[in-house]
C-alpha cells in the first residue's frame, strides 16, 4: 500500500517547513532546498519533480514569492499571505502555527 501523500498535503508541509524556518519578510532560501527532508515513499513517482511542480504551483497562486539572485533561484513566503498560508497548514495538516510570524 502507497503512503504517498496528496498534493495539497505536500503543498502544506512545503508551507510549513518555510513558516517553521522563518522565511517570511526578507528572509528566504534556495529553491533547491524544498526537496531536503521528504521521504521518497511520500513523493510517489515523480518524486522530487512533484515537489519543484507543487512549490510551482504555489508561487503561482501567490504564497510563495521569488527572488532570483546572482547564485540562483531563493524563494520566501508571502507575508501579505500570512493568514491564509496558516489556515490552509491548519487545516490540511492540523498544525497550529500562530507562534510562527
Amino acid at each position: 500500500m502507497s503512503s504517498s501523500k496528496s498534493d495539497d498535503e505536500l503543498e502544506a508541509w512545503i508551507l510549513y517547513k518555510l513558516a517553521k524556518h522563518g522565511y517570511f519578510h526578507g528572509r528566504h532560501t534556495a529553491f533547491e532546498n524544498i526537496v531536503k527532508g521528504f521521504k521518497q515513499q511520500h513523493l510517489g513517482k515523480e518524486g522530487h519533480k512533484r515537489l519543484n511542480k507543487l512549490a510551482d504551483e504555489l508561487i503561482k497562486r501567490g504564497f510563495v514569492n521569488k527572488k532570483p539572485t546572482s547564485y540562483g533561484l531563493h524563494i520566501s513566503l508571502n507575508s501579505e499571505k500570512s493568514k491564509e498560508i496558516k489556515d490552509f497548514i491548519k487545516v490540511t495538516l492540523g498544525i497550529d502555527l500562530e507562534s510562527v510570524h
